[in-house]
Formats: structure tokens, sequence, C-alpha cells
């Protein structure tokens, strides 16, 4: 009786385990089937695009770092811990259903989740009592947004960022980058062919004041 205890004690926490291991990738594929033109991709970004997305940040110089389309938090882990003492991470999402994921899954004061649009994000920056991110960082499928959005997301993303601060995206098609390069004052290009799909890198500095 004891070992067939045992064994089921060990079968429950295995499954338990499990559960919380591919629970992200359930929340991510079910957030695509909710709004599948506001994700990118159905597969979370792979590591070498986490960081070579992140390489090009000045960390020491960064208090506050904004998000758009987080998913279930992919990259948060590792802006987290590259910010400085006192820095924070401002996340925006369109899907509830992702912003509730990451409300239970990240505790850490400097997180912070919002429900909304990119489009806002001057509105969001301020709320939390700043008057300029100093990076944002956007996986939101710009080719598929609908007409005049992704332009007024590139316009206000411009507007919010603080001078020597950049707007950062890794995507699938151009239009991202093209996007960027109307509105910037420079760009940088990356590219990462191990990322399923491979992933163009932007990053847009705005240089003036």
């Amino acid at each position: 009786m004891t070992g067939n205890r045992a064994a089921r004690e060990a079968s429950d926490g295995l499954k338990k385990a499990l559960s919380r291991a591919f629970e992200p990738f359930g929340v991510f594929f079910r957030g695509f089937l909710d709004e599948p033109r506001m994700v990118g991709s159905v597969i979370p970004s792979s590591q070498v695009t986490i960081d070579a997305m992140l390489q090009q940040v000045d960390w020491q110089r960064c208090k506050l770092f904004v998000e758009y389309g987080p998913g279930v938090g992919t990259f948060c882990p590792h802006i987290l811990d590259r910010l400085p003492p006192g820095g924070e991470l401002l996340v925006i999402d369109t899907n509830p259903r992702f912003i509730e994921f990451l409300e239970k899954t990240i505790d850490d004061p400097r997180f912070h989740a919002v429900l909304g649009s990119a489009a806002d994000i001057e509105a969001f920056v301020r709320k939390l009592g700043y008057s300029h991110a100093d990076y944002v960082l956007s996986g939101l499928p710009i080719s598929t947004l609908p007409a005049g959005v992704a332009e007024q997301i590139v316009e206000a993303t411009y507007r919010a960022l603080a001078q020597g601060g950049a707007f950062m995206t890794y995507q699938f098609r151009p239009k991202a980058r093209e996007l960027t390069q109307a509105t910037f004052d420079r760009v940088t290009k990356g590219f990462v062919l191990r990322n399923i799909p491979p992933c163009l890198l932007t990053w847009g500095w705005k240089e003036r004041a």
C-alpha cells in the first residue's frame, strides 16, 4: 500500500510539474486563437532572438522599458534581469488572457501589466509617473494590424521615447522596418535565422529631443 501511495504521489507530482511547464504554451496558443491578427506566431521567440534583440540596450540608463504584445512573457524575465536598480517594466497587451497570466506568474514590484492598445503608450507612461520611456520593444504583427493602427503605434512610440531611446521590433515581414525607417532618426538592422520562423530585427533610434 505504501509503495502504491508513493507511486501515485510521484505520478501526481509529475503531472503537476508538466502542467506548469506547458501552461505558457497553452495560454500562448489560446491567445493566438483569440486574436490571430494580434499575435505574430504560435511559437514564442527563441533565446537567440531575445539575446540579439536586447543586446543594444544601454541598461544602466534604462529607467522605463516598455513592451508591446508580451504574450506569455517570453522576454519579461530577461528584461527584468537586466534592468538596473530602480528600473521598471511596463507591458501592454489587448488580450486579457495574456494580462491575467502575466499578473499571476510574474511576482516583481518592478513589473506592470496593462490591458490596452500600444497606440495609447503616452497615457500609460504618464500614469506610471514617467514623462518618457527609454526603450520600447514590440512583437506585435505590424503587417496584419487593421489599417492605420500600425502607423498610429509607431508615431505614438516616437513621441513617447526619450532622446537616445529606441523602438525595437522583431518581425517576419518588412512592414515594421519600413515604418520605423520612415519615422525614426536612425535605424540599425539585424536578422536571426535561428528562430521559427526566422525574423528581421530593427532598432529605430530617436536622436532629437
